[in-house]
Formats: structure tokens, C-alpha cells, sequence
């Protein structure tokens, strides 16, 4: 045990994160948040355009109907205009707003509205475009690039750039990748002059569901929404073993119903978890790791899965409702397998939880803002009655505010009502930008018919072996996931990806959820997990070991992808009651060997070959059918016997 003094100092030094530190770990991890903060007359002029941008956006989905690409062009436009005004060109910029800046936001503004004003007219040309459409589609498309390079970075445009090249150039790619090439001006007319570019379905989605449900999660922040998921899982789980972790595991699993970022869900929450973990003894490593792998899972979890749910509904032509409900389970189990990995560690390490007294009863927190769950359950009912995504999320908005009356301590004044259209329309700025760089990848596939090129060559090289198939098309999800925000990341693996497994006739459902899941938890698999780097940043650690750790805890996101194919069931594909129970059951049980042999702890300390036996019987319970399950159990079972025989003999010799 630590001494006194050093236990005190370690307090100091491991107080929560101040907001200015908070902001400046978003900042240096997360470049959606690296915004300029502006003063005086004309911050007041942008937080009018941004409200403004809000009410647009409320208007056009409950009073005015435009067409398709009408809606798509103004909410681009838009977002372009107010993003060159928030993301500065280079660092040296970031103080004040540069003229050149300026002048971006008025040219894009100027194209989107010149296909707006055009319309017509390019409709009727039926395809064939102008001069001038030439010139004005060329800009935009320059200017999306320059966008989403100052909102999340080079490498989604380096992707774009690459996807353009082999659209021009792709006669000369040897094999199955090869097409006769596309130009320039066809290239152009299909990428901003049509539906199936950068106007196409994912810019689409991001104007009317991921918009309304950005601007629904600013409402519940203006509650206080994230403080009452802290305390609420702090009287959960906060006394148990490895309180603070568990506490980890459990907000971030909450916030992440509500968030679109796994950086952000890792300072945000982790600005408090990460410093109670290490002052309860936790290393840094592991202590931004859980964080880390604990936020990426809400990524996962419904009902909005980083915005992806709603592009993948329309992908797969599935509803809202049903991807969900079908996400619901993996995302269960996924933090099963976190929540058993942090468990062991603690007590591997006899690491105990928080004093029962320093935390608030369960029945007080809920008593003071249980309310504020109202405006979920109002979601969940709306999808459940049939509404659309659309009006479930404008209800729940309405929910949010009128919950808001019920207490003084959750009111929202007319300040807050402005702050959360504005809050709303701030954040889906870091969604325009990506999604509508997506959609040239999308435009690129439709014209070269590249998706199903790419999933041909997967089949053919692993032989038409589906474990073999699922393996590579894991690794290039992996991959393509790289530095890519969530719903760019689903729109990128599922035309690129997916499209192999389909091939084997994976379940449609199966194989977007198989892409989706590794193409998130590009996160926090090294090199790159970014979002593990960001907890080594808040838990002053060293990333790549805060990385593997995060790999680790997060093995059940390795392993679930694998049931969707294997036991359909867990996403309710062909769903039968009794097969559900028992894929649910058997997978926890994997979860909990596999975390358990991982740790090498379960009642006692484990040898190799007890860890091996822990791995391979909980990963057989998780993928294989019946008769393998049963003989899993029965080696799992000796296993535990033989750690508590271990245990007893310990203790009588002690």
C-alpha cells in the first residue's frame, strides 16, 4: 500500500482535467475541435449563423419539402460557408480570421447556390453540362477536398485523390481492378451535378436524420445530461472492484449513445475516469486504455453508432428501427468483454473501489434528474409506432426541452434553448465535410463498378474460404477505417468491403455490421488508435502501450463481427427465441474466458497453459457451432475448477 503523503500527492497530481486542458486534448487529438474561438462583434455574428443554420434545418424537415438535392446542395453550402469561417487554413491563422478564408465561405456558398438557382435548367440538359457547370463543379469539388482536410485531416484526402486517379486512369490497373477509365467532364457532371457524388446519400442522410439528432443531443447536453451519467454510474458501479473503470465503462457506454466521437467520448469522460483509475492504483497505460476502448464501443452503440445507423439503413435498405435493435446485442456484449477485462485486472491486483460513502445512492441521482431519460424513451416509442427517423428526432427534441421544466436544476433558459441550436449545428460541421467527401468515394465506385471489382479479388484470393474471406476483408476494414471519422469510415468499408462477403452470400445486415465494426475499431488497434493515443494523452502515458492494452480489453469487438456471420441469431437474422438465449448466454461466457485468460487471473493467478485453454474455450463458445460449444465448456469447465482447487490450496497453506 502507498504511503499517506504519496497517496495525497498522487491526488493533487491526478485531479480531474481542467476545461482548458480538456480543450486543448481535443485539439491536439481530434481535429473537428480544433476551432478558432471567436471574440466581440463577430462571434455574435457567427453564433446567429449557426442558429440560423439550425432553424433552416427544422424548417426544411417539418414545414418546407425540397427535393433531394435541392435540401442536399443549400445544407452543404451552408456547412462549407460556416466551416471555412471555423477551421482555419493553417495553424498560423487559427487567432483571426483570415480574408481568404472569408472568401472561401462565399464561393462555396456561391456554388451550392448556383446549382440551386440552375436547377431547372440543368435538369433538363439531362446530364449534359455547360461550360460554366464545368467550372463551378471543379471549385466545389477543390473546396470539399480543402474542407475535409481541415476538418479531420490528410488522410481522407489522400484517399479521395486516389479513388479520383483510378477513375481517370483506370485502364491502366492490371487485373480484375482495370475499367476503361472516365473523363473528366463525365467525372465532374456524376460528382455535383447528380445524387450519387458529394450530393449523394451520405450528404443526404447528414441533412435531415444526423442533422436533428446532432441538434437532439446539444438539447440533452444543455440538461445536463453527461453530468447525470456520471453520477448515475458512479452509484452504480463505484464501490465495486475497479470502481473508477467500471464507472469508465459504464458513462462512456451512455455518453456514447448520444456522441459522434470516440476522441471526444475519450476526454470528455476520461478527463474524470482516467484520474480516479490511476489514483485508485491503476498504471497509465491501462488506465487510458480502458477509457479508450470503452469510448470507441459507443461508436457501436445505438441509437445513433456515430451517425452511421441512419446511412446504413439506407444502404441496406433496411429501417432505422431494425438496425438498432440488430446493433443492440454486440454493442451489449462488446462492453461485456471490457467490463470483464477491467473486473480481472482489478483483482488481479487487488485494486477496490471508491468508499460507498463518498458516492450518491442510485435512487437520489435518479430522483433529481431520472427525467432526463424521458426524451429517449420518447425516441424509442416514436420508432416503435412506425414514425420516421425525422420526426422521432423532433419529438425527442421537443421532449428534451419540455423534461427540461420538470426541475430548476435542469431548466433550460432562452440562453440555453439559443446554445443548443447553436451547439447542434456546430457539431454537424464535423459531419458535412466527411460525409460529403465520402460521396465522391461513392461516386467513384457507382462509375467504375469498383466495390464489386474489389470483392471479387477478396473471394478469389482467399479461395472462396469464407473465414479466410472474413479475415481479409477485416483487415482492409482495419485499414480503410485509419484516421477516418465514424460515419465516412461505414460509408468507405461498405462500398469497398462488404461487398465480398455479399459475394459468399453473407446476410446483407451481417456484412455491413462485419465492416462497420472493424472500420471503428481502427481506433484503437496500433499504429495509428487515435482514439487510444488521446487517453495516453489525458492519462500521461505512453500511446502504443495505451493501445495494445485497449486492443486487448477490446477483443470482443475482434470476435463479435465473426458471430454476426457465424450466429446470425445475436442480430436477430432469422430470429428464434431459444437460439438467441443460448447465443447470448454462450457468448457471454467466451467474453468472460477469454477476457479472464487475457488478464490471466480468474479466482487466482493463471500459468500459460491455463491462459491458453481460458482463450481458446471462450473464442470456440463465441464462434463454432453446437457440438464444438459443448466440448468448449466442458475443457472451460475443468479450467475453472482446477483455478479454484489452486485457490483453495493456497489459502489452506497460507
Amino acid at each position: 500500500m502507498m504511503s499517506d503523503d504519496l497517496h495525497e500527492e498522487n491526488i493533487q497530481q491526478d485531479a480531474a482535467l481542467s476545461a482548458s486542458e480538456v480543450d486543448n486534448i481535443l485539439r491536439k487529438y481530434d481535429k473537428t475541435f480544433n476551432i478558432r474561438a471567436f471574440a466581440g462583434p463577430f462571434a455574435k455574428v457567427v453564433s446567429v449563423l449557426l442558429i440560423l443554420f439550425s432553424v433552416f434545418q427544422l424548417v426544411t424537415s417539418t414545414v418546407i419539402t425540397l427535393d433531394a438535392i435541392l435540401l442536399r446542395a443549400l445544407h452543404l453550402g451552408f456547412g462549407l460557408f460556416l466551416i471555412f469561417l471555423f477551421y482555419p487554413m493553417t495553424s498560423r491563422w487559427h487567432e483571426k480570421i483570415h480574408p481568404l478564408d472569408v472568401a472561401f465561405s462565399f464561393i462555396a456558398l456561391s456554388c451550392s447556390l448556383y446549382l440551386v438557382i440552375n436547377y431547372r435548367a440543368i435538369v433538363l440538359r439531362a446530364g449534359l453540362i455547360s461550360q460554366t457547370d464545368l467550372v463551378v463543379g471543379v471549385i466545389m469539388f477543390i473546396l470539399v477536398l480543402e474542407a475535409v482536410r481541415r476538418v479531420v485531416g490528410w488522410p481522407m484526402v489522400i484517399l479521395s485523390l486516389i479513388f479520383m486517379l483510378y477513375a481517370f486512369y483506370g485502364r491502366l490497373v492490371p487485373g480484375r481492378l482495370a475499367h476503361r477509365g472516365i473523363s473528366f467532364g463525365v467525372f465532374i457532371q456524376h460528382q455535383f451535378f447528380s445524387t450519387e457524388g458529394i450530393l449523394g446519400l451520405p450528404i443526404g442522410v447528414s441533412s435531415t436524420f444526423i442533422f436533428l439528432f446532432l441538434l437532439f443531443g446539444a438539447f440533452l447536453e444543455k440538461t445536463g445530461m453527461g453530468e447525470f451519467f456520471m453520477d448515475l454510474t458512479n452509484s452504480i458501479a463505484g464501490n465495486k472492484p475497479g470502481g473508477p473503470a467500471k464507472v469508465a465503462v459504464l458513462s462512456s457506454a451512455l455518453m456514447g449513445t448520444l456522441s459522434g466521437s470516440s476522441v471526444a467520448n475519450v476526454v470528455g469522460t476520461g478527463s474524470f475516469t482516467i484520474p480516479m483509475m490511476k489514483r485508485l492504483g491503476y498504471r497509465p497505460e491501462f488506465a487510458g486504455a480502458v477509457e479508450a476502448a470503452a469510448s470507441t464501443g459507443g461508436q457501436l452503440m445505438p441509437p445513433i453508432m456515430g451517425s452511421a445507423a441512419f446511412i446504413m439503413a439506407e444502404f441496406t435498405n433496411t429501417p432505422y428501427l431494425r438496425i438498432i435493435t440488430a446493433a443492440a446485442i454486440p454493442a451489449v456484449l462488446y462492453y461485456f468483454g471490457i467490463w470483464a477485462g477491467v473486473h480481472y485486472e482489478a483483482l488481479k491486483h487487488g485494486l477496490l473501489g471508491l468508499p460507498k460513502e463518498q458516492l450518491k445512492k442510485t435512487s437520489e441521482v435518479l430522483k433529481s434528474r431520472g427525467h432526463l431519460l424521458l426524451p429517449i424513451l420518447v425516441v424509442l416509442y416514436l420508432l416503435i409506432d412506425g414514425f420516421s427517423p425525422a420526426y422521432a428526432a423532433l419529438g425527442a427534441i421537443v421532449a428534451a426541452i419540455v423534461c427540461s421544466m420538470f426541475k430548476k436544476s435542469t431548466r433550460m433558459s432562452l440562453r440555453d434553448f439559443l446554445n443548443g441550436l447553436e451547439n447542434g449545428a456546430r457539431s454537424a460541421l464535423s459531419i458535412i465535410a466527411p460525409c460529403a467527401c465520402a460521396g465522391i468515394i461513392i461516386g467513384v465506385v457507382t462509375q467504375t463498378g469498383l466495390g464489386l471489382k474489389v470483392g471479387s479479388t477478396l473471394v478469389a484470393v482467399a479461395g472462396g474460404n469464407l473465414m479466410l474471406t472474413l479475415m481479409f476483408t477485416m483487415v482492409t476494414s482495419l485499414i480503410l477505417g485509419i484516421g477516418v471519422p465514424t460515419t465516412a469510415n461505414y460509408v468507405i468499408t461498405s462500398v469497398i468491403a462488404a461487398p465480398a462477403l455479399l459475394a459468399l452470400n453473407v446476410p446483407v445486415l451481417a456484412a455491413h455490421m462485419f465492416v462497420f465494426y472493424f472500420g471503428i475499431i481502427a481506433d484503437i488497434t496500433p499504429p495509428v488508435c487515435l482514439a487510444a493515443v488521446a487517453g495516453a494523452g489525458v492519462a500521461k502515458a505512453e500511446p502504443m502501450r495505451t493501445g495494445v492494452n485497449a486492443t486487448r480489453l477490446a477483443i470482443a469487438a475482434f470476435v463479435v463481427p465473426y458471430i454476426f456471420v457465424y450466429s446470425p441469431e445475436l442480430i436477430l437474422i432469422h430470429p428464434h427465441v431459444l437460439h438467441i438465449v443460448y447465443a447470448i448466454v454462450t457468448a457471454v461466457i467466451g467474453m468472460f474466458l477469454v477476457a479472464s485468460g487475457l488478464t490471466g487471473y480468474f479466482v487466482t493467478n493463471m500459468n500459460i497453459l491455463e491462459r491458453v485453454i481460458f482463450v481458446a474455450s471462450g473464442i470456440t463458445l463465441l464462434t463454432t457451432p453446437y457440438l464444438l460449444n459443448f466440448a468448449a465448456g466442458v475443457v472451460a469447465a475443468a479450467a475453472v475448477f482446477i483455478q479454484y482447487r489452486k485457490r483453495s490450496r493456497a489459502e489452506s497453506a497460507a
